[in-house]
């Protein structure tokens, strides 16, 4: 071995210890009651946020001994995303429960019905569209009057082959009140000026697939929520059999209530042991 691959090594293994010391006893809890091994976690964020939403989520799931994958979700328009997810899942082996947070639940309902290994999927204040339905369509015909338009700003830019590109974001100063009212102000300031657009024809595309229809589900419904409105949720959810739970928090029910979404997502691997 040369000197610089086994410094290599030692480096690797330096950074391999720094992280399991992060998870106590995981190993030893990386396998459920009956000697299984848990399935991995995949945490698929929505439009307007990152993965980073993910972090107390996913702090909260290691210490129950999951391996956990939290995706940058391209936010490109549901086929772009959908074909994406479906790469990045292709090479993660075993079983999986995916996780999607708002425009997140269209992407793993799209893209689930053609990945092996999907024991469930777990909606956080989620869109959960049927096939041929887009989520525009959806918001429009089950608009809530006590739920305000969420205010939304667009820009444009020229793509590499010339067309124009279409860009939806929130307005930074009313960010708080639409998507995370009940997060404290420092951490809802920096979600708003970190948030990251989506391409405005995400909301056009329907979905081809409803893997719902073949795949046990479960769904949080943010009784709360200015984006998508409750009863929205809670219809979806009801449609799909989802077992569901509600708790009272905002849109960012992930950062605001982590116990809560960890719990679920729990549930959804008792449920499919």
């Amino acid at each position: 071995m040369s000197k610089h691959t086994g410094r290599a090594a030692t480096a690797i293994a330096s950074i391999e210890a720094a992280l399991h010391s992060l998870v106590p006893g995981a190993h030893a809890r990386d396998r459920d009651d009956e000697g299984q091994p848990k399935p991995t976690v995949v945490l698929v964020h929505g439009a307007f946020a990152d993965a980073s939403g993910w972090a107390a989520v996913s702090a909260r799931l290691h210490r129950r001994g999951f391996p956990v994958i939290a995706v940058p979700n391209p936010l490109r328009g549901l086929a772009y995303d959908t074909v994406y997810l479906q790469g990045l899942l292709a090479g993660i082996e075993g079983p999986k429960i995916l996780v999607g947070h708002s425009y997140a639940g269209a992407v793993i309902t799209n893209a689930a019905a053609a990945v092996a290994d999907v024991k469930a999927l777990v909606y956080v204040a989620a869109f959960i569209p049927d096939e041929g339905e887009a989520l525009g369509g959806l918001l429009e015909a089950h608009a809530d009057a006590s739920v305000p338009p969420l205010p939304q700003q667009v820009f444009q830019y020229t793509r590499p082959d010339g067309a124009t590109g279409t860009e939806v974001w929130l307005d930074q100063a009313r960010f708080a009140t639409a998507f995370a009212a009940d997060v404290d102000a420092s951490t809802a300031a920096f979600l708003a000026i970190s948030q990251r657009p989506v391409a405005a024809d995400a909301f056009g595309e329907p979905a081809t697939a409803a893997a719902w229809k073949t795949l046990p589900s479960w769904a949080l419904i943010a009784t709360k929520d200015h984006a998508i409105a409750p009863s929205l949720e809670r219809f979806m959810a009801e449609r799909a059999g989802a077992h569901i739970s509600e708790v009272d928090s905002s849109h960012a029910v992930m950062i605001s209530h982590p116990d809560t979404v960890a719990d679920v997502i729990e549930q959804a691997h008792r449920g499919t042991r």
